[in-house]
This record gives C-alpha cells, sequence and structure tokens, in this order.
C-alpha cells in the first residue's frame, strides 16, 4: 500500500500503546525497587492494566458511540497521555496503579475505533490490510520500543521511560488531528444497536477465536525469558535480541495477514493456526538449540500476528452494522487471552512439566482454534442484523 498518512497516524498511536502496555513487563526490577514493593506485587500493575483494557473497552466504545471519530481517537490518546504522566509522577504504589488503569481505559477503545476507520479510508478490497498498517505500530513496538524501555529505566530511571511515553501520545494527538478527515459521527450510532450484536453467534465466535489466539501466544510468550536462559542458555543480552527477532516475526506476520486476509479470511485463519500449532509444538524440541530457537521465534512470531488482522477484520464483518463496540472488544478478547495463556504456562510450569510442556499447551491452543475456525466455516456466516 501507498503511504497513507491517516493510517500512518493511527499506527503511531498503536506504538504509543504497544510500548506502554508491554514495556513495563522489562522495568519490573527497577519499578519495584523504586517503590518499595515486591517484584510480585509490581507485576499486579501490569495485571491491573488488562483488567483496565477488558473494562475499558466497552464503556468507552458505548459512551462516546456520538462523537467524531476523530475527536474520539484524539481524545482517547488525551487519556493515554495524562495516565503516563501521572505513572511518570507517581510518589507511590498506590498511584501508580492507579495511573496504570487510567492509561489502560483507552486502549481497547482506540484499537477498535480506530480498526473501524482504517477500513473505511480505504477500497473495500484493502481492509484488511489497512487493519493491518495501523496494528503494524503495535509490532514495531515490540521491535523498538520494548527493548528500549528497559535501557532507558536503568539509564534515566524508569520514570524517564513513562514520561517519554507521555510525549509519544502528545505527537500522535498531533498526527491524528492534521492527518485524520474530520467524519461526522457515524448515523444512528447508538448504545442498544451496538450491545445487539454481542449476542449474535458469529460475533462470539470471533471473539473466542481472538481470545483462544492470544492465549496460544501468552502461554509460552509470558515465560520466553526464563525459557531461554534455562533451555536454552543464553545471556540476558542474548535474550534481548531473540525478542527483537520476535518482533521482527510479529511484523511480517502482521503484514501477511492483512495482505491474505483481503483475500479470504477464513483461509487466512487456517493457516496461521495450523502453522502456529505446528511450530510451538517444535519450539518444544529448538529450545535447547540457541540458532534453531532463533529460527523458530521469528516463524512463531510471524505465525502468531499473521492472525490479528482476519481476526479483528473477522468481528467486525460480523458486526457490521455496529462495528465499533464489536471492535473494541475485540481487542478486550486478546488481553483475556493474555491472562489465560499466563495462567495456562504457569500452570504447567507450577506442575513441573518442564519448559518444552508449555510450548505443548500453546500448541493445543492453537489446534483448539484451528478446530473452532473449520467447524465454523460448515455454517453460514452471514447472520441477520438482531433488532434492538
Amino acid at each position: 500500500m501507498k503511504i497513507n498518512f491517516p493510517l500512518l497516524a493511527l499506527s503511531t498511536g498503536a506504538f504509543g500503546i504497544g510500548i506502554t502496555e508491554f514495556a513495563p513487563m522489562g522495568l519490573l526490577p527497577d519499578m519495584a525497587d523504586g517503590l518499595g514493593v515486591s517484584i510480585p506485587a509490581a507485576g499486579l500493575l501490569v495485571s491491573a492494566y488488562a483488567l483496565g483494557v477488558m473494562l475499558g473497552a466497552p464503556l468507552m466504545t458505548l459512551t462516546t458511540a456520538k462523537m467524531k471519530r476523530r475527536t474520539l481517537l484524539i481524545a482517547l490518546m488525551g487519556i493515554f497521555t495524562i495516565g503516563n504522566f501521572l505513572s511518570a509522577i507517581a510518589s507511590d504504589y498506590a498511584t501508580l496503579m492507579a495511573a496504570r488503569v487510567i492509561t489502560s481505559l483507552n486502549h481497547g477503545a482506540f484499537f477498535g475505533v480506530g480498526s473501524v476507520v482504517a477500513a473505511s479510508i480505504v477500497a473495500p478490497e484493502k481492509r484488511a490490510s489497512a487493519v493491518a498498517a495501523m496494528f503494524m505500530g503495535l509490532t514495531l513496538a515490540n521491535v523498538v520500543g520494548v527493548p528500549l524501555a528497559p535501557w532507558i529505566g536503568e539509564s534515566f530511571g524508569w520514570r524517564t521511560a513513562f514520561g517519554g511515553i507521555a510525549v509519544w501520545g502528545l505527537v500522535t494527538m498531533a498526527a491524528l488531528w492534521f492527518a485524520l478527515p474530520d467524519a461526522p459521527p457515524e448515523e444512528g450510532a447508538n448504545m442498544l444497536a451496538e450491545l445487539g450484536v454481542l449476542k449474535r453467534r458469529e460475533v462470539l465466535v470471533a471473539l473466542a477465536l481472538t481470545a483462544i489466539g492470544s492465549a496460544a501466544m501468552f502461554t509460552v510468550f509470558t515465560y520466553i525469558a526464563p525459557i531461554l536462559k534455562d533451555a536454552t542458555g543464553i545471556g540476558t543480552l542474548h535474550v534481548t535480541a531473540m525478542l527483537v527477532i520476535y518482533g521482527l516475526g510479529l511484523t511480517l506476520g502482521n503484514w501477511l495477514g492483512g495482505v491474505f486476509a483481503d483475500r479470504s479470511i477464513d483461509r487466512t485463519l487456517i493457516v496461521s493456526l495450523a502453522a502456529l500449532a505446528v511450530l510451538l509444538v517444535l519450539f518444544a524440541v529448538t529450545m535447547f538449540s540457541p540458532f534453531a530457537a532463533a529460527v523458530t521465534i521469528f516463524l512463531w512470531g510471524v505465525a502468531t500476528f499473521a492472525i490479528v488482522p482476519p481476526l479483528q477484520m473477522r468481528v467486525m464483518e460480523a458486526a457490521s452494522d455496529a462495528p465499533n463496540l464489536a471492535s473494541a472488544v475485540n481487542i478486550g478478547a486478546f488481553n483475556l487471552g493474555n491472562a489465560v495463556g499466563a495462567a495456562v504456562g504457569g500452570g504447567v510450569i507450577g506442575m513441573g512439566l518442564g519448559f518444552p510442556a508449555v510450548s505443548i499447551a500453546g500448541a493445543v491452543m492453537a489446534a483448539a482454534g484451528l478446530a473452532i475456525v473449520i467447524a465454523s466455516r460448515q455454517s453460514p456466516r452471514a447472520v441477520a442484523p438482531s433488532a434492538v
């Protein structure tokens, strides 16, 4: 696709949100020391963010249905900026916890509404690619921003990292203002119409697929650092390099997912989920070799994010007459999958089954998603909009 400045502005916001969501995982030791709390207590800041995303996605989308989309997206990034600024100046644990929850409230609605806006400003046959272009910012955050944040935290303090993210929020607000068209709010947008789509079978199936696909990723990714250190036997610097390799795979997979989803959403999901299941089984073997692990991790990243554009398009098509809430809730489903995957992986480790079993558990999740896609293709996808 040619350079599209509205999509570039949306991707800029996605980049910032990606950093603020994942960077604290690398900043936890510094944050715990600075606030005088334990590592597990600092880890709850990550859980609180995920919970805020799940609650904020429907709340923010429903209460802003009649706002102009550009105004809404700028306001959401305003919340993002304020939350990160408060995180930077938080004097104690409770204040930082509140700041993280405030920051999270924009997440689901921004990606949900942003996906709808992205799809609306391109030709119909390029909608999945447009959604992928917006999510490209999220994948690039894993390549650049997430590895950079711990270095900034160690060199200048974790507060500086959050301050830098807040400045990025201001840049994004300006980009959205100048790049996005000042389109009027959607005609007939109302809370009941948006809520009604969540009763549809195909919408629920799409949301379940997102949660399962995300769980397949985070069953393993949550514990990637200890896996690489203990099973692969590499040091911290090489772990960072592996994370960059994974981020590059995510970026390529996101692009490929958009390109192929423009041709067929279901076929893209089938191929990607099948590849994800196979690669996670393979990783159970290759994690003991640094070179083999690097290759597998890259391909695993490709398969992981190749499912994201088609999943987002699937829920938007299933809720085509009221896509904003369903699209935003789909982001909440992604975060629910994060929590489920982390719990499953932790349970496997707690049972003493070893790191290879964690990868196998992720493969089972991917296979379950594949089974759902295949089963749902056997029945009609089109469902008449229900009256509300």
